[in-house]
């Protein structure tokens, strides 16, 4: 095993495909199906939504995409991605583990995000859109969405979660230095938000809510288009790039992963980072464990019923099967904003009931405890949602250290905490509380999940 710290990639060593696991899995994703009908949709009603490029990504079951040239030219801005290893996490855990950690944290918009919405951009300004809206909770798929989009002459407008709107201003600077416009949600702007705020003026919002307010517009405007930052087949396409890009990087290190580790909410990066690796052990490789972890107060993959949902709250989108806890389900104002959302990626959730990946939760208190003690020892600060990955690594590691095994961990360090440190102030202040979900609305959330016939 090298002792080298960091492991680099060349510009040209870059991956020229996205990956789809679709083509690998043993049992088909279901259908989505038209929330009037039952019935499973085709192109033509993803249309008011997305360009046909996007949709066909949505459906194809070809193993591999092609990445455009123009796309890998902006990823060049940040990518290839550099794999660390975690030497001095190791010993301050004293454990026999070996810790990789993939860090995003080095693209301008500091997370993985960009990974997915410079292609949106892309393949929407070649169908000619001009306008892009979209949902952002913490902020990062936002700032990310903002920057694609004044790459490719695109207006961007953004519907940020209120809780989140109020907690990160600095986010929302960075989403307006980009020359995006930012909402927060629920708004005014739409007939949806309306209906919310009249409920209840306070309410903090949801990603649910966001994204209704989102698709509203898009579907009332020839001229704009709706991008979604998780959960989507095509979203978990474009992060696949993670995934391939750490594969090299193992076999650099002469070293392969026994436990992956990412944190979920929609799953996108989570995804991004693993199912390169799911899909080698699918085709006849190594087949690490996956852990996906989760917040213990939004806990779909761990607490949700595997059921067809709605994506959003207001009941705009078409319903998929997936992890949920109802879509009328809002997660109390946790920091790790861009983790508070009721559903789990179709493609995850399947991959779950198939008995590929496990799943774990955690509270936000031993998270930001464990992204204290990475950033002592590494020296980077963690974004609250990526503080999940590292407690489930640091866990891992400790196993390791009770069990007296070297196995080797990799996980996602999917984003830097810079615009998040007035939750490290409230965390170090002691403000820092474990939010609990009310298991009532919970009950009554799940309650009202669609009637799908069998």
């Amino acid at each position: 095993m090298s002792t080298q710290t960091k492991y680099l990639l060349q510009e040209s060593q870059m991956p020229k495909f996205w990956y789809n696991i679709q083509a690998d899995l043993p049992a088909p994703l279901p259908p989505v199906l038209h929330p009037g009908t039952m019935q499973p949709i085709g192109p033509d009603d993803l249309a008011p939504l997305f360009p046909m490029s996007l949709i066909l990504q949505e459906v194809t079951t070809e193993r591999e995409v092609e990445i455009p040239e123009p796309v890998r030219e902006v990823f060049k801005l940040w990518r290839p991605a550099p794999l660390f290893r975690a030497h001095r996490l190791e010993q301050v855990l004293g454990t026999p583990a070996k810790i990789f950690y993939k860090y995003e944290g080095v693209s301008p918009a500091g997370s993985h995000k960009p990974n997915s919405a410079i292609p949106q951009a892309f393949f929407n300004k070649e169908a000619g859109v001009k306008r892009l809206t979209t949902e952002t909770g913490a902020g990062q798929w936002g700032s990310s969405l903002a920057m694609a989009g004044q790459m490719f002459g695109l207006d961007v407008t953004i519907y940020q979660v209120r809780v989140s709107y109020d907690q990160k201003p600095y986010r929302r600077a960075l989403m307006e230095t980009y020359g995006a416009r930012c909402v927060p949600s629920p708004s005014n702007e739409t007939e949806y938000g309306r209906r919310v705020l009249a409920e209840r003026p306070d309410h903090p919002g949801s990603l649910g809510i966001a994204i209704s307010e989102a698709v509203e517009i898009a579907a009332q405007n020839e001229d704009t288009k709706y991008a979604l930052g998780s959960v989507l087949n095509h979203v978990l396409l474009h992060q696949t790039i993670i995934g391939l890009e750490a594969m090299e990087q193992m076999h650099m290190a002469d070293a392969w992963p026994d436990v992956i580790v990412g944190c979920t909410g929609g799953g996108s990066n989570f995804a991004g980072l693993a199912f390169p690796f799911i899909g080698h052990g699918l085709r006849g490789g190594a087949k690490p464990r996956i852990v996906a972890v989760e917040p213990a107060a939004c806990p779909s993959l761990t607490r949700g019923k595997y059921a067809y949902d709605f994506g959003d709250t207001g009941h705009l989108t078409p319903l998929t099967k997936m992890h949920t806890l109802g879509s009328t389900f809002t997660p109390p104002g946790f920091h790790a904003g861009g983790l508070r959302y009721h559903g789990m990626a179709p493609l995850i959730s399947h991959c779950k009931e198939l008995g590929l990946l496990d799943a774990v939760a955690y509270t936000q208190g031993e998270c930001f405890a464990a992204g204290v003690q990475f950033a002592r020892a590494e020296g980077i600060v963690p974004a609250p949602e990526a503080n999940h990955a590292v407690k489930g690594a640091i866990d891992e590691a400790l196993r390791c250290k009770k069990e007296g095994k070297a196995e080797t961990i990799l996980f996602n360090l999917s984003g830097h905490g810079h615009f998040d440190m007035a939750a490290y102030q409230a965390y170090f202040a002691g403000k820092l509380v474990n939010e609990k979900y009310d298991e009532r609305e919970l009950a009554q959330a799940l309650s009202g999940l669609p009637a799908v016939p069998a």
